[in-house]
C-alpha cells in the first residue's frame, strides 16, 4: 500500500495560472488559513484525505474526512474547510478539459472512503498525476498525457462499488432532465411551465417525478436551486445583496428578500452577517441533478440549520 503522506512529497508548489489540470494542497485554495468564509470554485475538484481528521462543508453539507476520504466538488459549488487541520491533496480541472473523452464526472460518487486496494491505486493514480503536472504541464504532449490520465482517474472512481447506480426509474430520468434544464435557466426563469415546455411534457409529469424522487413539488425543486445559488453567492462573495437578486432574476430587492426568508428561513442580510461565524451545520441542502435523494423541508435557525 503506498502511505497516504506519501502525496505530500510529491506536490509542486501551487501553481502561479490557471492551468487545464494541475494538482495543489488544500491549503492552496484559501488564503485564509481559518476558512472563515467558503470559497466559491470556479473548477472541478477531486479532494482526496492524505492526514489528520476533519470537516469539509460543500455547499453548508459537512462532510467527515479522514486519510482515504474522497470528494467530488463540482464547479459553482461553494467548499469550506474549517480547523482542525485536515492535510488533502486537490486534483483540478477546468469544466471543459474533458469534452470528447468518454468519461462521465457525475458517474464518480461525491464521497467515498477509499480502503485496500481501491485505496492504492486510487493514491498511484493521483501520485502520478501530480508527478507529471510538475514534470510536463509545458510539454506539447503534456495536455493530452495529463487529460488521459485524468479520465483514467475519473472512470475508476465511477466503477468503485458505492458508485454503483442502482436501475434507474422513468421518473428519475425526468427528475434529471428537470435539473439539467434548472441548470440552464434558473436565472431567467422559476416557473415550471416553462421548463415543462421546454421537455416536452406536462406539469403534472415533472411535479410527479420530483415527488417520487426528492418528495418535494417541482416548483420546490427549482425554488430550492435558487435559494442554494443565492446562499452561495451571500457566503462566499461581497456582492450586494440587491445585486444577487437582480442576477437570479428579482427586479425588485424586497421580492428576492421575501423569497430567500421563505426558503432558508432567515433573511439575505442575517445569512450574510453569520457567514462570519458559521455553525457546524449546513444552511440549504444542496441536491447536484446527478444525485436525486430524498429532502426534508425544514425552517431551522441559522444556529441549528440543517442542509
Amino acid at each position: 500500500m503506498v502511505p497516504s503522506g506519501h502525496l505530500d512529497r510529491v506536490l509542486p508548489h501551487a501553481a502561479s495560472g490557471p492551468a487545464e489540470i494541475d494538482t495543489i494542497t488544500l491549503g492552496d485554495l484559501k488564503p485564509d488559513a481559518g476558512w472563515r468564509r467558503p470559497v466559491l470554485l470556479d473548477r472541478e475538484l477531486i479532494v482526496l484525505g492524505t492526514g489528520g481528521h476533519g470537516v469539509a462543508e460543500v455547499d453548508f453539507r459537512a462532510q467527515p474526512c479522514r486519510p482515504g476520504t474522497l470528494l467530488r466538488v463540482r464547479a459553482g459549488q461553494v467548499l469550506r474547510c474549517p480547523p482542525p487541520r485536515l492535510d488533502a491533496t486537490v486534483v483540478r480541472w477546468h469544466p471543459d478539459t474533458l469534452r470528447g473523452l468518454d468519461v462521465d464526472v457525475d458517474d464518480v460518487p461525491t464521497r467515498v472512503q477509499l480502503a485496500g486496494e481501491d485505496e492504492d491505486a486510487v493514491i498511484n493514480e493521483v501520485t502520478q498525476l501530480t508527478v507529471d503536472v510538475r514534470r510536463h504541464q509545458d510539454v506539447p504532449a503534456g495536455r493530452s498525457l495529463l487529460r488521459h490520465q485524468l479520465t483514467v482517474l475519473l472512470l475508476r472512481l465511477s466503477m468503485l462499488p458505492s458508485a454503483q447506480r442502482r436501475a434507474g426509474r422513468p421518473e428519475e430520468e425526468t427528475f434529471r432532465r428537470l435539473c439539467r434544464e434548472v441548470e440552464r435557466g434558473y436565472q431567467r426563469t422559476r416557473r415550471v411551465e416553462d421548463y415543462a415546455e421546454r421537455l416536452g411534457c406536462s406539469v403534472r409529469t415533472l411535479t410527479r417525478a420530483c415527488l417520487a424522487v426528492t418528495g418535494h413539488s417541482a416548483k420546490q425543486v427549482v425554488d430550492e436551486r435558487v435559494a442554494l445559488q443565492a446562499s452561495r453567492l451571500l457566503a462566499a462573495t461581497d456582492e450586494p445583496i440587491a445585486r444577487i437578486g437582480r442576477q437570479l432574476g428579482f427586479t425588485e430587492p424586497t421580492n428576492f428578500g421575501r423569497f430567500f426568508t421563505r426558503e432558508v428561513g432567515v433573511s439575505p442580510g442575517a445569512f450574510r452577517a453569520a457567514r462570519e461565524h458559521p455553525g457546524p451545520s449546513p444552511v440549504v441542502r444542496p441536491r447536484s441533478p446527478a444525485e436525486p435523494a430524498p429532502m426534508l423541508r425544514s425552517r431551522p435557525s441559522i444556529e441549528a440549520h440543517r442542509a
